[in-house]
């Protein structure tokens, strides 16, 4: 328990301990603590820092503490930046239905039509790399703002492109723009939700942005079959404008490091005192804090064994969903013989599956986390999350085989509808499990976290539609989807031993937060 005083500081001690063990949820022995304190201490009492008076809320009720928000407000921040999510995310595959109107109007091939389609997926790859840390220097309010109306700009001047050069840098930028929305609104609920809520939390912000993929299909090929292709982008901007607006009118700082070194820089313009924040001592000056905070999702994703583990499952996990979303119109269309509109439909399959995985999947991960808890006495650890992972693990390969054997029978449509339903709520509830379990273990830094996890998921979301309709092309629905459903099994069911097994000597063994 800290002891608080009424500037809100704390005694040095007591912050070392804070510094070294930011994660409640992280366990480590006395002899690893002591090592860790040693060299925290060795930092703070030197010459150069003086006697630092060190902030911190002023009790553990402080209402300026996002965790102590009242919960309407938590939900409406939550909600809102899962809808910015959403936006962006749907004008990735918004444009399959368009990309053959968009090839005929600027005379371009199919591979370069793709192209502008693909292009913005892989800029959400190495976007978070730098914007995701950056979150953790400025705030994540800075980057939310600028991110977004980076994308707004660009995704409008798409609109307007009348070459294929144009189109494509505008998409690869309006991505990186994007990728920020993106990078950032998860760390925005882990700082404002505790760990008895990330279930449910985690479900919420993840679902409207995984609905992006399901309802872009559908509201493009709408739009496409209505109007110019051009009014794809221009919609977007609009919505995303009105996100930005309510962003700025009513979202203040969430990131906590950020509030207190504002807070003590606000008492040491009132009292000539030095007072800081743990981190403004450990890093002084705003380039070593950028040299840090830059090369930690780097090096998390190589040197932390339960990133790279969860990221590899994420990523095959999300590029198997990028080969459904890429090739689930052409079966309607092709095999079925549906015109487009009606094609788009199929996708409230999906978005129907994810929305039962988001609902379920996050009360079972509240609920397994509070029985878990309660059966070790109070005693809680990020591995509590993954027994929620293991039905997911298991609905995604039975989803995928139910739906390409119905799709390659031509059975009635209401069949592989309801085996992509099912796929969509594995992967659903296998997503917001994994989300939740990286948040617990990397508390104290979950935007870089999230970004390492996610940068090779969406390298596998560039790569796999290139080779999707080749994959059915030869194999047919059944045995191509046999063949990824059998993959995922292979890798899914051991990542979940592990991580239960092992995961707790895989953290204390990870070096990716060590010197940061």
């Amino acid at each position: 328990m800290l002891n608080f005083d009424t500037n809100g500081t704390i005694e040095k001690r007591e912050v070392v301990a804070a510094m070294v063990k930011p994660n409640p949820q992280m366990s480590l022995s006395n002899e690893e603590f002591s090592k860790l304190e040693k060299r925290a201490m060795d930092e703070i009492i030197s010459p150069q820092n003086g006697n630092p008076k060190f902030v911190s809320w002023d009790s553990e009720s402080d209402p300026s503490n996002p965790l102590n928000w009242p919960e309407g407000r938590k939900w409406f921040v939550t909600i809102l930046t899962s809808f910015g999510g959403l936006i962006t995310l749907m004008s990735g595959p918004m444009l399959a239905p368009a990309l053959g109107a968009i090839g005929k109007d600027l005379e371009i091939s199919a591979a370069d039509a793709t192209m502008t389609m693909s292009i913005y997926v892989l800029a959400f790859a190495f976007g978070p790399m730098i914007l995701a840390p950056c979150s953790e220097v400025w705030g994540r309010r800075p980057i939310w703002i600028l991110g977004s109306a980076w994308y707004v700009l660009w995704n409008t001047v798409c609109g307007f492109s009348n070459s294929k050069d144009l189109l494509i840098i505008g998409r690869l930028l309006s991505g990186l723009g994007a990728s920020a929305e993106f990078a950032v609104s998860g760390p925005i609920a882990a700082d404002i939700w505790r760990a008895k809520d990330r279930g449910k939390s985690m479900a919420v912000r993840s679902f409207f942005p995984l609905l992006g993929p399901a309802l872009g299909p559908i509201v493009g090929g709408v739009m496409t079959e209505t109007t110019s292709w051009r009014w794809l982008f221009w919609v977007l901007s609009i919505l995303d404008t009105a996100v930005l607006l309510l962003f700025i009118i009513s979202l203040p700082e969430t990131h906590t490091p950020t509030l207190l070194s504002r807070k003590a820089a606000s008492l040491r313009k009132s009292t000539n005192e030095n007072y800081c924040t743990p981190e403004d001592i450990t890093s002084p000056t705003l380039i070593h804090r950028l040299q840090v905070g830059l090369l930690r999702p780097l090096r998390l994703l190589v040197l932390e064994p339960v990133i790279y583990l969860t990221a590899f499952l994420q990523a095959y996990q999300f590029g198997i969903l990028y080969i459904v979303h890429s090739t689930f119109a052409t079966l309607w269309i092709d095999r079925y013989e549906q015109p487009t509109a009606a094609s788009g439909l199929h996708y409230l399959a999906i978005v129907v599956g994810c929305m039962i995985g988001a609902i379920g999947g996050g009360w079972a991960t509240d609920r397994i986390w509070a029985i878990l808890k309660k059966e070790h006495g109070g005693r809680t650890k990020p591995e509590n999350r993954v027994p929620i992972l293991l039905p997911g693990i298991i609905m995604l390969p039975v989803g995928l085989l139910w739906y390409g054997w119905a799709a390659q029978a031509q059975m009635h449509w209401i069949v592989p509808d309801i085996g992509i339903a099912i796929f969509g709520c594995g992967y659903m509830v296998g997503g917001t499990t994994i989300s939740a379990y990286v948040v617990d273990a990397f508390l104290s830094h979950t935007a870089s976290a999230g970004a390492a996890s996610m940068f090779p998921r969406n390298i596998f979301a560039f790569g796999f539609p290139i080779f999707g309709p080749s994959l059915y092309a030869k194999l047919d629905y059944g045995f191509g989807n046999t063949l990824l459903a059998g993959i995922a099994i292979v890798v899914g069911f051991p990542a979940t031993y592990v991580l239960w097994r092992f995961g707790e000597q895989l953290r204390a063994g990870g070096k990716g937060i060590e010197q940061n």
